[in-house]
């Protein structure tokens, strides 16, 4: 067999695996041994297996993100994360969706701390929902507002997505998370659009809050100070300077445990949880980038992406026809497969594509990223769907998939105008590591 069937061989048994449910680290260690071994040999099989270990597990930029989900989960665990949706209720409570906008906001800021998107929805949705539900807020906005929010936490820094696309391109950390603020803040804020227009449209589906005097809304903020001051701590340093995306976790996640040490706002208990649960998270994460890292030297050895690019060139497209091909499959792919499987999997095949049509890296991962976004809130899959299914007792999946809905409307007006003003998401890179 020639090596770009047994790549073609080897794709369709991971994609396989991937529709059995098979953990995606393990998928992709499978057919990255197992297609050496059948290209190159034993020895030579046994070789990558043993140094791509070793080489994902001591790469120091992926200490990143063991800290951030330490934050996160301390975040959490402390009740940080419910001053953070108090505080967004107080100031836009009263507006027409305005809980459902709160909603929105708390997930953006908590993203800043967690970077991850089943996190974000779990956490804003466990306040949220019981508060949306007792105001009578429609249950497809309800659920679809926070369902949609929480996938701000793979694209707002620092995401765990950057992190990975970072390591499998051998791109900035730093670069990536910066890039990332800008198109965060313009989905946010369509977010927030659309939930007013739902509102006006149908004004039983978010219902005004009650009114909050200004004391009120001061202290609320103050109580979500200590966690705002970690984001602009930490995200600001590395903006500044002053810290390395490494340097920043690390600090970000030693002052949220001082904050909540010094505010008896965490036990032993749950600080020990919190603890597990990023444990446990991080092995998770660290398997996938040793099985990416087994996966990719199969790949390249099958000439898989040289030969995609050279079919995607030839069908005479164009750089920007070629790239809805790969936003297109990125889709369809995404109603079927999670966000971090899509990533590892697709990555190492489309990123030579990108270089030779001369896109921007930096950018390129921006947009993929929105596009897994997409598919965490596409159906049938939609594992933030299902995310807050499991928070949201008695309604119905086909409700909350159709809140969703505009979402995703806004989510590809956010994708389009990020495609004709790449600025969007390079203005603050550029800026700051230059071009």
């Amino acid at each position: 067999m020639t090596p770009v069937l047994v790549g073609v061989i080897g794709i369709a048994v991971l994609f396989a695996f991937l529709i059995l449910r098979t953990p995606v680290a393990f998928a992709m260690l499978a057919v990255g041994y197992g297609g050496f071994y059948v290209l190159e040999g034993g020895r030579a099989a046994g070789a990558v297996l043993l140094t791509e270990s070793y080489g994902a597990v001591s790469n120091y930029s992926l200490i990143v993100v063991p800290m951030f989900i330490l934050l996160g989960n301390i975040s959490s665990e402390a009740g940080f994360s419910r001053g953070l949706y108090e505080a967004a209720f107080a100031w836009v409570g009263r507006l027409r969706g305005g809980l459902a906008s709160a909603s929105v906001i708390g997930c953006a800021l908590f993203s800043a701390v967690s970077g991850s998107s089943v996190a974000t929805a779990v956490t804003i949705g466990k306040v949220a929902l019981p508060e949306m539900k007792r105001l009578g807020y429609g249950d497809a906005l309800a659920t679809g507002s926070v369902a949609a929010g929480g996938t701000l936490g793979f694209l707002i820094p620092p995401s765990t997505g950057f992190v990975l696309y970072a390591i499998l391109t051998e791109q900035s950390i730093g670069r990536l998370f910066m890039a990332g603020i800008l198109p965060g803040i313009l989905l946010m804020a369509l977010f927030i659009a659309t939930i007013m227009i739902v509102a006006t449209l149908d004004p039983l589906a978010g219902p005004r809050g009650p009114h909050v005097p200004m004391s009120e809304k001061l202290g609320r903020l103050g109580e979500a100070l200590p966690l705002i001051g970690v984001i602009v701590i930490s995200i600001g340093g590395i903006y500044a300077g002053v810290f390395t995306p490494v340097e920043a976790s690390a600090v970000g996640a030693g002052l949220v445990i001082l904050f909540a040490l010094a505010g008896r706002r965490i036990d032993a208990g749950r600080f020990r949880a919190a603890v597990m649960e990023t444990v446990k998270t991080s092995a998770m994460l660290y398997m996938i980038v040793i099985g990416a890292n087994v996966l990719n030297p199969f790949l390249a050895v099958t000439d898989i992406p040289a030969a995609l690019g050279n079919g995607l060139v030839g069908l005479g497209l164009g750089p920007y026809g070629t790239l809805m091909m790969i936003i297109l499959g990125y889709i369809a792919l995404g109603m079927f497969l999670d966000g971090l499987a899509m990533l590892v999997v697709t990555v190492p095949i489309v990123y030579p594509v990108i270089l030779q049509l001369g896109f921007d890296p930096i950018w390129f991962g921006v947009v993929a990223v929105i596009v897994i976004e997409m598919g965490m809130i596409t159906p049938p899959v939609g594992l933030n769907v299902f995310v807050v299914k499991g928070v949201a007792e008695g309604v119905p999946i086909t409700t909350i998939f159709r809140g969703v809905g505009p979402f995703l409307l806004a989510m590809i007006i956010g994708l389009a105008l990020i495609i004709a003003i790449p600025q969007i998401a390079l203005l603050i890179p550029n800026s700051m590591f230059g071009t």
